[in-house]
């Protein structure tokens, strides 16, 4: 059961339905009548009395509203919140971290806290967030009075973007900054309770200061590497969450001794903006959607025997140019791929309605990597037109 809505829904997610004939809910108003095949609310209710088992799914964090508002005679609303309330995740794997530091703020509490106490840097975001929304680092005093307008401007600006099941500009969570190598993995529980990984990315960043969502990576090696900690995480996690026909989003930061620390768990979908999984499929020519409905575990053995050294990569084209949409004419597209040896798939995206130009996946081999590189390094002014 796969539940879809804004603000993006891949071709390859519609065929996908199509070609597993799954059951699929329009909870946002995004298919065109006739694209798939689609249950009314009351079939998927109905569906969820007589077979709480079924596998669940959603496209896009917007859908838990629809589940928040109608399956509440299942645990799935509690399961959600554990995990898409960063303060109760964090509560949750305390005894697993107990000397990790957090602690919740609400908006009016900004300019009365005293920061003297917090670890330095120190990471603030929305308790409810996605996306890198409203997540800033702090390394001191005056980086605590800007950050603080910064919050104060989203406040402003991004409110009305996603629902408040989604993101919340009214409580943060303070906490302390995770070092190490950055990692986002798609994962799933099966009906008792295994974890399956089916997918691993690496999140590169430009600089110390960099939070941004701007180049994730898969390679047969990265996904090699990290399999073993994150069965190990997962383990852990079912432990305390009791999860079972449950897909999850997992960020984490490894550091140089091998310590995992989670950054967030976001329950019930895979990479935003349908991405992690249809990069996955770029890469191992398997499908994560189809491996999830049908609770089969991917061959890890046989896929890393049939892979190359090739890196594939999901570029996010934020806007990070320092205008405003409204000022901003145009984006070219054209120029921009262009500057990659590969490009695999192009989503443009609508830069007035949404912070960002679009959605790039592309494959790298090694000697090529400085593509990568310049991209994650860049204001995107370039590409741009005022």
């Amino acid at each position: 059961m796969i539940l879809l809505d804004k603000p993006l829904i891949s071709d390859f997610v519609k065929q996908s339905i199509r070609d597993g004939h799954f059951h699929a809910l329009d909870t946002g108003n995004v298919i065109d009548p006739g694209e798939i095949r689609l249950l009314h609310d009351e079939d998927v209710i109905d569906n969820m009395r007589n077979n709480p088992a079924v596998n669940l799914h959603t496209t896009s964090e917007n859908a838990l509203k629809w589940i928040y508002d109608n399956l509440t005679f299942t645990d799935l609303p509690e399961k959600i919140n554990m995990f898409k309330d960063k303060y109760a995740f964090r509560k949750l794997l305390s005894n697993m971290y107990p000397d990790f530091f957090f602690r919740k703020v609400h908006v009016t509490e900004l300019d009365s806290i005293d920061i003297s106490t917090f670890p330095r840097p120190f990471i603030i975001k929305p308790t409810v967030g996605f996306f890198s929304m409203g997540v800033h680092k702090v390394f001191d005093e005056n980086g605590w009075l800007a950050v603080k307008e910064k919050i104060r401007t989203e406040i402003k600006e991004i409110r009305s973007i996603y629902p408040g099941e989604v993101l919340s500009l009214d409580t943060y969570i303070v906490e302390e900054c995770i070092s190490g190598a950055e990692y986002a993995f798609d994962a799933y529980f099966d009906g008792d309770g295994k974890a399956v990984v089916l997918g691993v990315l690496e999140h590169p960043f430009s600089g110390e200061g960099d939070v941004s969502d701007r180049v994730y990576n898969t390679s047969a090696k990265i996904v090699g590497a990290n399999l073993g900690i994150f069965d190990e995480f997962l383990a852990q996690l079912q432990k305390r969450a009791s999860l079972k026909n449950f897909s999850l989003h997992v960020e984490v930061r490894i550091d140089d001794t091998g310590s995992l620390v989670p950054i967030e768990v976001n329950p019930l979908r895979f990479g935003a903006w349908c991405t992690s999984a249809d990069l996955t499929h770029y890469a191992f020519d398997f499908n994560p959607y189809t491996y999830y409905i049908n609770s089969i575990k991917p061959d890890w053995a046989s896929i890393f025997s049939a892979s190359d050294e090739s890196i594939y990569s999901i570029i996010i084209l934020d806007n990070s140019t320092g205008y405003s949409a409204d000022k901003i004419k145009g984006f070219n597209y054209e120029k921009l791929l262009s500057r990659f040896s590969s490009p695999l798939e192009l989503r443009k995206i609508d830069y007035h309605e949404y912070p960002l130009f679009g959605i790039l996946f592309t494959k790298t081999e090694p000697g090529n990597y400085g593509e990568i590189e310049s991209i994650l390094h860049s204001d995107l002014k370039e590409y741009i037109r005022l």
